[in-house]
């Protein structure tokens, strides 16, 4: 078995320092729309000073119908594919960032178990999906471990995921 390295707090730092310098190149604001990882990207982003800068605001949507309400996300979506699907991330990072009026989102839903996972959908799966000036783009990862590894994962995934995005 491999070894899993689950990233730390001052991986978090390193992640949210280079988000905060590609959009502030750009004056531009992000917005997050959150469902297993709750909140904890919006966290990481104004753990860091001066954030109001970059950071518009985040949404916990951990409901389908908070994903409805606050994101606008379609409710046929949300049960022909099911809350941890692209379709619904997709439609979580448009929805966020239009409602915020930002350039860029980045939108996370998952399996961070212990439990719901099946089959088809098992602990530690995790849909991806970010918005950058009208592009949205979409990826499933399988993170390993616990609950707390899962969740770590996914935010640092998802901080990762906007710094490719936005480019040096």
């Amino acid at each position: 078995m491999e070894d899993i390295t689950v990233p730390g707090d001052n991986e978090f730092v390193r992640l949210v320092e280079q988000v905060s310098a590609r959009l502030l190149a750009r004056r531009w604001k992000m917005v997050s729309a959150e469902s297993c990882t709750g909140g904890w990207i919006a966290k990481c982003c104004t753990d860091l000073a001066g954030s109001s800068a970059w950071f518009e605001r985040g949404f916990v949507t951990y409901s389908n119908a908070a994903k409805q309400d606050s994101l606008g996300v379609d409710a046929t979506t949300l049960e022909h594919a099911g809350a941890v699907s692209r379709e619904v991330a997709l439609q979580m990072a448009q929805g966020a960032r239009g409602r915020a009026g930002v350039e860029a989102s980045v939108a996370v839903t998952g399996v961070a178990g212990p439990d719901g996972g099946t089959s088809q959908k098992p602990v530690g799966m995790v849909w991806f999906s970010w918005s950058i000036a009208g592009h949205a783009e979409a990826e499933v990862v399988n993170f390993p471990g616990d609950r707390d590894a899962v969740r770590r994962g996914s935010v640092a995934h998802a901080l990762q995921g906007l710094i490719t995005r936005l480019g040096s």
